[in-house]
Order: structure tokens, then C-alpha cells, then sequence
């Protein structure tokens, strides 16, 4: 078994913490796929790109069959939504994001002359009647600039449209765990682009196109997967995503099924996985002795699995996901080794593909 502690660098992790702390929201995604497209251009031959930010690297870019690997760019936010008299901001969100963790954060507030810092303020427990306690709610969390008016709200750059992010940055626990929002999924961005450098690094080149894709707004609906998959028009999609880390409190395990973080990269079961593909992921995994986690996922996955498989007349496809604690907060939180087992599965996969290898169903 190749030792999994030998595969991130300490080059790898450095670019890992800056791209987690960049601020890519849903629709904003430049800035991180500048930072991303920097860090892979070594390992790549060219680069496509699409009017909405989808970024793609390519090697072998004239090669007929064409192998995807994919992750996707964008974090959940806020936008302002409305300013009242007073100067107080109520929001609209930006993605699934979770007005249950909003109140007492502090937040940045990205205007046209860089980011104004606010925070979601709720009432003090001192003034609230605990017999008609009101909870948070989309539509009662505000944010608080400190300005007294909506003139000075408006003085700072902020009006309606204006999107709003976490400041929270990475860290560590227990010398393993990575925690930062937006690891979903910009994990997978940097999942795909550690493939790419092992390949390069190795001296690997594959004999059709691989084409490493970190999409853009994939927390609205897919978009992105969707315009970028017509656009390459794939042989082979790998999707990687994150998913929930079930043993921890209050998630029902009969409904969501039980997937951990430390036990493996999660291989998804799901009308838009590709059965084919899915086995010969499982029979990479085996073959290579990487652990893995079986997940069902219906009637969809979720993720730009589904926007992948759906193109094109049909694309096979699969979803390798990584389990991940507190889906959508600020404190997402994945294990190391998971997070160099997906990497070891990507790349292991790629190289087990043929060129013209159709995954047939019927076979």
C-alpha cells in the first residue's frame, strides 16, 4: 500500500489554506479560480474557460477521447436583500446557507472598493420572553455594519446585490482534521489538481484528453457542470463532491445511511452512476487497497454527477465523495487521510482507463 502521509507537500497544504481562505461565493468565483489555475498550470497543458468561470485544465488536449475530473469551485454567502431607514441589512441567501448559524457571525460584505465587515446581530437573551422565543429564521437575521442610516450604509459601498461571505479561516484539529467553511467544495478543486501534479510528477501521461474541472455554481443548481459538460462533451466523468459524516449527533442513520469521516472515500450508488463505472472504481479501490464507503443516493445525487451524466445524450459517470462534518457552517471539517484517498482513487482510475473504453452497460 503506498503511504498515504507521502502524498500532500507541504507546497500542496500552503496552496490548500490560502485557496480555503479566498472568498469565492456562488457567482464570484474569480479570484479562487485565479488562485486555482495558478497552482495547476505546472502540471497542464492549456486551459479552457467558459463566461460564467468554469475553469479547466487540459492534458493532451487534442486527443479524441476525453476523460473529466471534476470538483466544484463556488461557497454558499448571502446577498444584501434589503437596507432599512435605520441601517440595518436583511439578506437574501446565496446557496444553502443556514440561517440556524447565522446570528453572532461576523461576516464580509463585498462592495465595488473591497469588503466591509459586519456581523448578524440577535437580541439578547436578557430581552427575550422565553414562552414566545423566536428562532432564526431566513427572514428575520439581519446584519449589522454599524451605520445609523441607510444614506450611510449606502456611503460604504453597500446596496442590494451585494454579496456576503464568512471570514472564517483553516485550521487544524488534532493534527488531522482539516476545518474551514467552503470546504465544500473547494476540496474538490483541490483534490483534482493534486491528481494532476502526482501524474505530472510521476512522468504520466495519458493517451487521451484528461480534463481537470473545477466548475462554478454548482450550490444554485449545477449551472456550471451543466455549460461545461456540453461544452467539453466527455467520454468519462468523475465527479468528486463531499458528503455528511453521519455518527455525529442528530442525523437519523435509517435515513441518511452511515458514512464516517476516516473510514474512506464514499463511492455513491444512484440512477445517474454510471453501474460500469462505479464497479470499476470499486475494483480500482480493491486492487490498490484503498479503504472506501458505500453510499446510496436517490433519486439523485446532488451534485454535478447528475449534470454530467445527463449531457451529451448520456455521459458515464461516477461521484467519489468525501464525508465531511457540519454540511454548510463555517466549521466543515474532513479528514486527512480521506482527503489523500480520494486523491490516490482519482488518480489510480485515471490510469486504469483505456482510450475508447465505453463502460457499456450490456457488456
Amino acid at each position: 500500500m503506498t503511504d498515504v502521509a507521502s502524498i500532500l507537500t507541504a507546497d500542496s497544504l500552503e496552496f490548500l489554506e490560502r485557496y480555503l481562505n479566498n472568498a469565492a461565493p456562488t457567482g464570484y468565483e474569480s479570484s479562487g479560480q485565479k488562485l486555482w489555475m495558478d497552482y495547476l498550470r505546472p502540471y497542464v497543458d492549456t486551459f479552457i474557460t467558459d463566461a460564467y468561470g468554469t475553469a479547466v485544465g487540459v492534458i493532451n488536449p487534442d486527443a479524441e477521447y476525453k476523460v473529466v475530473i471534476e470538483g466544484h469551485a463556488d461557497e454558499i454567502g448571502w446577498y444584501v436583500n434589503f437596507v432599512t431607514d435605520n441601517g440595518l441589512i436583511y439578506v437574501m441567501r446565496n446557496g444553502g446557507s443556514d440561517h440556524q448559524i447565522a446570528t453572532s457571525k461576523a461576516v464580509h460584505i463585498h462592495t465595488q472598493d473591497g469588503p466591509v465587515t459586519g456581523v448578524f446581530g440577535w437580541p439578547a437573551i436578557h430581552t427575550r420572553n422565553p414562552a414566545k422565543e423566536k428562532t432564526p429564521t431566513k427572514d428575520n437575521i439581519f446584519v449589522d455594519v454599524g451605520a445609523d442610516s441607510k444614506e450611510e450604509v449606502h456611503a460604504m459601498g453597500i446596496y442590494p446585490g451585494c454579496v456576503i461571505t464568512y471570514p472564517d479561516e483553516f485550521m487544524t484539529l488534532a493534527g488531522d482534521k482539516f476545518v474551514c467553511r467552503a470546504v465544500d467544495n473547494r476540496i474538490g478543486g483541490f483534490m483534482i489538481a493534486e491528481v494532476a501534479r502526482l501524474m505530472h510528477e510521476a512522468g504520466e501521461r495519458p493517451d487521451f484528453g484528461l480534463y481537470i474541472v473545477n466548475s462554478v455554481q454548482e450550490e444554485v443548481g449545477l449551472k456550471g457542470a451543466q455549460m461545461i459538460a456540453d461544452r467539453i462533451k466527455p467520454d468519462v466523468a468523475i465527479i468528486t463532491d463531499v458528503t455528511h459524516d453521519t455518527t455525529t449527533p442528530m442525523i437519523e442513520q435509517t435515513t441518511h445511511g452511515r458514512t464516517k469521516i476516516g473510514d474512506g472515500p464514499v463511492i455513491a450508488f444512484a440512477p445517474s452512476v454510471q453501474n460500469k463505472l462505479r464497479e470499476h472504481l470499486i475494483a480500482v479501490a480493491e486492487q490498490h487497497d484503498i479503504p472506501f464507503q458505500r453510499q446510496a443516493r436517490s433519486p439523485a445525487t446532488g451534485t454535478d454527477t447528475d449534470a454530467f451524466a445527463y449531457s451529451n445524450g448520456g455521459v458515464p459517470s461516477a461521484l467519489i465523495a468525501l464525508a465531511l462534518r457540519y454540511m454548510h457552517t463555517t466549521v466543515e471539517m474532513v479528514q486527512r487521510r480521506d482527503v489523500e484517498n480520494v486523491i490516490r482513487l482519482i488518480h489510480e482510475t485515471v490510469k486504469s482507463i483505456k482510450t475508447g473504453q465505453t463502460f457499456s452497460y450490456f457488456d
